[in-house]
């Protein structure tokens, strides 16, 4: 069977309350089959316009790229985790860059994993999980830890204390060294930097959308704030969870707006 390993300074005590904990949060966790994610039309929607309304998409892949380069590159046959991948771009994209990944790929909805095999079709060191964050927590298929672990655009769909367990999962899931970023949206500290945030938002939208698409893309900003599948945190109450659970170089990595990368090292 697959088990959740945790490092061998660990406990079975230790363990064994560490999946109570998780159990407990697991039993009060959002419903994913009833948010819009289970929905074809709405991931569909996602998917086709994604570059479009997500600021600069493509800067924070790169940026996730060099953070690789930076600090995995020299781990042999990395094995890398995408919790909530998508259509699979950003494992796409290190792969690109680096052929000896060995990735797994996670999401709950399975025309998102199907659009990430279409995608990544010509590796053959990728495998595929169809399991809600819920089912994670729960039931580990994972039989494996991991030198880098990422997310992105997911997390923010987990309340907070969600978030500290699934933090919690990923941090007993990384090796010795090994890092986790998440790609993700915050929320504010106050509401008036909120506010602007969310105009800063529609600005990017303006200045980098075909002035054809701009009538269906610039209320996305505040179809966000009102959506009530979206959860965001702010960013030093995450990056506190982080250190609490015992990640160490925690920090910021890229920030604009309500757009954020951090994430630290096990």
């Amino acid at each position: 069977s697959w088990k959740l390993r945790i490092g061998c300074s660990s406990s079975s005590r230790s363990l064994s309350d560490f999946r109570m904990k998780l159990g407990r949060i697991v039993s009060v966790m959002s419903d994913f089959d009833s948010s819009q994610w289970a929905e074809s039309e709405f991931s569909e929607e996602y998917r086709k316009h994604a570059n479009d309304y997500l600021p600069d998409r493509f800067k924070l892949i790169e940026i996730v790229k060099s953070f690789f380069r930076h600090f995995i590159d020299e781990v042999d046959a990395p094995r890398v985790l995408d919790l909530g991948c998508g259509d699979g771009l950003v494992v796409y994209e290190l792969l690109k860059s680096d052929d000896r990944i060995r990735a797994t790929l996670v999401d709950g909805f399975s025309e998102m994993l199907e659009s990430a095999k279409r995608r990544l079709a010509d590796f053959d060191t990728v495998q595929f999980v169809q399991f809600t964050f819920q089912d994670l927590l729960k039931e580990d298929p994972l039989q494996s830890n991991f030198d880098f672990i990422l997310s992105s655009f997911a997390i923010h769909h987990l309340e907070i204390e969600e978030k500290k367990a699934l933090y919690n999962y990923i941090y007993h899931h990384l090796n010795t060294d090994g890092f986790f970023l998440n790609l993700d949206v915050v929320l504010a500290p106050h509401q008036d930097l909120e506010e602007w945030y969310l105009s800063l938002w529609r600005e990017w939208i303006s200045a980098n959308v075909d002035s054809s698409k701009r009538p269906d893309l610039l209320p996305i900003p505040q179809q966000y704030k009102d959506n009530p599948d979206n959860f965001p945190d702010t960013l030093s109450l995450q990056l506190d969870a982080l250190q609490k659970i015992g990640f160490k170089n925690v920090d910021c990595f890229y920030k604009y707006g309500i757009f954020t990368i951090f994430g630290g090292k096990r």
